[in-house]
């Protein structure tokens, strides 16, 4: 029998800095969005991640995102 994986869950973390401590070390904030769609496209939550971000006002470092996915026994 074989397996397959369906996609049914995806989030996004957008991790930013928000400034510099006292030792001038990058202060570091995140930022999480759940209920992505999963089929979406990278792409796509890209730029959503990106225009997100924009409300925040300040530099985004990383955008990442997380799938899971469930495996069936077909």
């Amino acid at each position: 029998m074989a397996v397959v994986s369906n996609p049914y869950h995806s989030r996004i973390r957008v991790t930013y800095q928000t400034g510099t401590n006292e030792q001038g070390k990058p202060v570091m904030k995140q930022k999480a969005f759940a209920n992505v769609k999963a089929t979406s496209l990278d792409q796509d939550v890209f730029d959503v991640a990106n225009s997100l971000a924009s409300l925040i006002n300040f530099p985004v470092i990383t955008i990442e995102r997380f799938d899971q996915e469930e495996l069936v026994n077909v």
